[in-house]
């Protein structure tokens, strides 16, 4: 059961895999006469995001908390109980359950560590996937209180429509794909966009206690192709691990 729910979030994520820095909410205006406190300044190092994103479809709800840090990635989910963990530092992308305490550290394809840049976000980036594919702006509207350009893309496959924030930073608010071979609708919700937080390194590391099992990237082909999933949970997020979205 908890494969199989996994699997179709994994389904749901093949496009996300879903930028001047800013909280989603603006800060609540002063009272008169009371002077507005400066903002605080931007922790050293480099950017820092958080989103939630809110998956439902066949396979039901699913809320995914992302956290980033420059390249780096942590997302957490949980699904039939158990908290899925992928986190992605380095050459190294970690896939565990945080409930059964194990998992994989599968070493990432060097085409996809070389895309790892300072400022670039490693997740919410469907905007740039969908370009890619051909997406053309149809509309505008409001979304959860903030404008939007909808952008769309019809194919063989099926259609994708993206909400996206019409500045450089490209925030996706939402995202519909429906699948035509399965006449199957999935749509997931991006909500309360932060940035600009101090998160310590060390958070992009596994838990101490979760036993890992280290594979090398072909390797870990191989077995999948032979035995299927490998490992307690899947990689959710291929694009970080081989750059299969970038191609």
């Amino acid at each position: 059961m908890l494969r199989a729910r996994v699997l179709a979030m994994a389904l749901a994520c093949a496009l996300a895999a879903l930028p001047s820095a800013r909280a989603e909410d603006a800060a609540p205006a002063e009272k008169p006469g009371k002077t507005a406190a400066a903002p605080a300044p931007a922790p050293p190092g480099p950017p820092t995001w958080y989103a939630q994103a809110l998956a439902r479809g066949d396979a039901g709800l699913n809320v995914t908390h992302f956290w980033s840090k420059g390249p780096w990635l942590r997302a957490e989910t949980v699904v039939a109980g158990h908290k899925v963990v992928n986190i992605v530092k380095g050459p190294w992308y970690y896939a565990y359950d945080g409930l059964l305490k194990k998992g994989l550290a599968i070493r990432r394809d060097p085409a996809a560590t070389a895309q790892d840049a300072v400022d670039r976000r490693p997740f919410g980036r469907e905007y740039e996937i969908l370009a890619r594919q051909g997406a053309e702006l149809i509309r505008e509207e409001e979304i959860v209180g903030r404008k939007a350009g909808v952008y769309r893309v019809t194919d063989m496959l099926g259609r994708r429509e993206l909400w996206v924030t019409q500045d450089e930073q490209k925030l996706p608010l939402r995202l519909e794909i429906y699948d035509r071979r399965t006449t199957s609708k999935r749509i997931t919700d991006y909500v309360n966009w932060q940035s600009e937080m101090a998160i310590p390194d060390a958070f992009f590391e596994p838990d101490a206690d979760v036993a890992l099992e280290r594979l090398e990237l072909a390797e870990y082909i191989k077995r999948s192709l032979k035995e299927g999933p490998v490992g307690s949970v899947p990689v959710l997020y291929a694009d970080l691990l081989h750059a299969r979205h970038e191609q």
